[in-house]
């Protein structure tokens, strides 16, 4: 979410952070060492870039000022209210601290605000200016790192990237749970599914690849084999709408906060297989996620297990849809800062109504950049193969 001066549809025009694998400079000789959270010495190069992406105020900013993520968060901690007041609650990654005053002025005996990025300065003034240092402990450090000295009944997190995945912050909520959450306490958000269909896009293909062609009646054509390697690859963020997704969409991997593992998070594959609704040029793959806010109860253990992830998630929206809080990135929803991720074949692949479209999509943390993603998707339809590595950086 940092402000960018690149615009339109360009990979890098991020409004989360941009990870580069490089390392930072070198502080000069003489110059004292930067100040950091607990832990700093010991911390990856790649993690001090990307703690240091947040002490950005724009990127709060553009959080905060969508109401679609943060409503949902206010909702979802009024909602399970029963569970927050006169307990112990641990916000990880607490920002400016706002979600940690929701929990507070919900009633939450006390709140452990822990923040690894020079932020938790100006969080710990926001909770002075708000009244609430008596309840609210601003921490800074890494939740790896810090000590806390008594078990919290909640863990309240905003941990989404681009495509669910990408910041990789989840393992250190899943740190936080073992080391920290009662049995029985509550994790908001409880539970998230990343999901992925095809897409069609000639107005983006066109402004992006046909451009080239007729250059105020200039040909630059010669251009076009660069233009489809930049576009295709890097995932390009995006808002794309409803009619732009020709099939059902599939499930890459839904994630129970309450039973998930670090371990699963380093590698995630899923095979597809789904049929076009139109005739339309395929442009590419596109991915959304949706989380959601359930109760420590509301776990899809009594599920069938016969069932499709899915099959799954519709099944327990039904069941549950008076009682349960979803944020959602969907093309067809109010749109939000994290828009979608689109995965751009280099050239476009034709599909007719009801034409099979199937393969299988890797998702791998980058071993340069653990917070980075490396995308290997297969796709085959009408005797056409396509085989694309993307990288997330």
């Amino acid at each position: 979410m940092l402000p960018s001066h690149l615009n339109g549809h360009s990979p890098l025009a991020r409004r989360r952070p941009h990870l580069p694998a490089a390392t930072p400079p070198a502080a000069a000789a003489g110059d004292p060492p930067a100040a950091g959270p607990a832990g700093d010495a010991a911390l990856e190069a790649h993690d001090r870039v990307y703690f240091q992406s947040y002490s950005h105020i724009g990127i709060h900013e553009s959080m905060i000022k969508d109401r679609v993520r943060t409503d949902a968060y206010r909702e979802a901690i009024m909602l399970h209210q029963k569970f927050i007041e006169g307990k112990v609650v641990m916000d990880v990654g607490c920002g400016t601290g706002i979600l940690s005053v929701f929990c507070a002025r919900a009633g939450a005996k006390r709140v452990y605000a822990v923040d690894a990025s020079e932020i938790a300065t100006q969080a710990s003034e926001i909770v002075k200016a708000n009244n609430l240092a008596d309840k609210i402990v601003v921490i800074h450090g890494r939740v790896e790192d810090v000590d806390v000295e008594e078990k919290v009944d909640v863990i309240i997190s905003e941990w989404m990237g681009y495509m669910l995945l990408y910041e990789s912050m989840l393992p250190s909520v899943l740190f936080a749970r073992d080391k920290w959450l009662k049995p029985g306490g509550l994790i908001l958000p409880s539970h998230a599914t990343l999901f992925m269909a095809p897409i069609t896009n000639s107005d983006r293909y066109e402004g992006s690849i046909d451009f080239w062609c007729d250059v105020y009646g200039i040909n630059m054509s010669a251009l076009v084999p660069l233009a489809k390697k930049f576009a295709s690859e890097e995932p390009s963020i995006e808002i794309i709408g409803g009619e732009n997704v020709i099939s059902w969409p599939f499930v890459v991997k839904h994630i129970d906060c309450y039973t998930f593992t670090v371990e699963e998070f380093k590698s995630i594959t899923t095979t597809y297989k789904v049929s076009s609704m139109m005739l339309a040029p395929i442009h590419g793959f596109g991915l959304w996620f949706e989380v959601e806010f359930n109760g420590p109860a509301e776990s899809c253990s009594n599920l069938s297990s016969d069932l499709s992830p899915l099959d799954i998630i519709q099944k327990k929206r039904r069941r549950a849809s008076d009682s349960t809080v979803v944020l959602s990135t969907a093309p067809e929803d109010e749109p939000t800062h994290w828009h979608q991720t689109i995965l751009y074949f280099p050239d476009p692949i034709g599909v007719t109504q009801d034409q099979i479209i199937e393969g299988s999509v890797t998702i791998t943390p980058s071993e340069e950049n653990p917070r980075c993603l490396n995308i290997h998707l297969e796709c085959s339809t009408g005797g056409q193969n396509l085989v694309k590595d993307f990288a997330m950086r």
